[in-house]
């Protein structure tokens, strides 16, 4: 999906994704900067990573991004607002502020021009990366479109 983008002129890419479950804050266990060199390989090209998934400083990388810049952002559950709610140490549930989900879910938004799902297994989860960034244009990926192949045929023929 993301060298098709690449390959038919895509000004840039920027991915979104998740690691483990650090309840919406930040822990380098769970950060996704060690993804960087083995995607720079299977692409061929560089790519930047952002130190976060929204505010000014990801909106300048993304904003000066062109001729086919990869951006990976860092882990979205990073934020409470991402899942809507965190777990502490003693297990006890945090709500996140609805209208900070709401800026999250815009600063999300602010990044692209067009929302591409490769993720199957997220898709049905109401996360803010699945049901928030609000483009006008939104489509499936190619991996997205392989597992709904395979599981209608799982339904057709059990």
């Amino acid at each position: 999906t993301i060298k098709h983008a690449l390959d038919n002129g895509a000004k840039a890419v920027i991915l979104m994704s998740h690691l483990g479950r650090p309840n919406g804050a930040v822990n380098a266990k769970y950060s996704l900067k060690p993804v960087v060199p083995k995607l720079e390989e299977l692409l061929g090209k560089p790519v930047t990573f952002a130190p976060d998934c929204v505010g000014p400083e990801v909106e300048a990388i993304v904003n000066k991004a062109d001729n086919g810049a990869v951006i990976l952002l860092e882990n979205l559950r990073f934020h409470i607002e991402e899942e809507g709610s965190s777990k502490d140490k003693e297990g006890n549930k945090t709500k996140a502020d609805k209208a900070k989900v709401e800026e999250f879910r815009k600063g999300l938004t602010a990044l692209g021009d067009v929302y591409v799902n490769d993720a199957f297994g997220t898709a049905h989860r109401a996360h803010s990366s699945m049901v928030g960034v609000d483009l006008p244009q939104k489509a499936a990926g190619f991996l997205m479109k392989k597992e709904l192949d395979y599981f209608a045929k799982a339904l057709e023929s059990p």
